[in-house]
């Protein structure tokens, strides 16, 4: 028996903050959509309607909302080239790189 260690990878992400859906489509080269989810919402009253960003893979429709991160895939296969991620899954996953 040996053990071994996963390799490091580096990624590429975006946080949607609820306003960059033109940045996050245009990351994803146009395989993302701005989708409209629910009408209004008090987690955001200045708004009339709520909206993410959905995204299609081989597990299906995926959406990435407000506060969610879009990542591209650094090993891409094609049917998933880009996937959502929580944030609190990210954080515990990824550190940010300072050059």
């Amino acid at each position: 028996m040996a053990r071994f260690r996963k390799k490091p990878v580096e990624v590429e992400a975006i946080r949607y903050d609820g306003w960059n859906s033109d940045e996050i489509i245009a990351f994803t080269n146009g395989k993302a959509r701005l989708v409209s989810t629910i009408p209004f919402s008090e987690a955001a009253p200045d708004r009339d309607r709520c909206y993410a960003i959905s995204i299609l893979t081989k597990e299906g429709e995926m959406l990435c909302s407000e506060g969610d991160y879009m990542i591209k895939e650094p090993f891409p296969t094609g049917d998933r080239d880009f996937y959502p991620c929580k944030p609190d899954i990210f954080k515990n996953t990824y550190e940010e790189i300072t050059e």
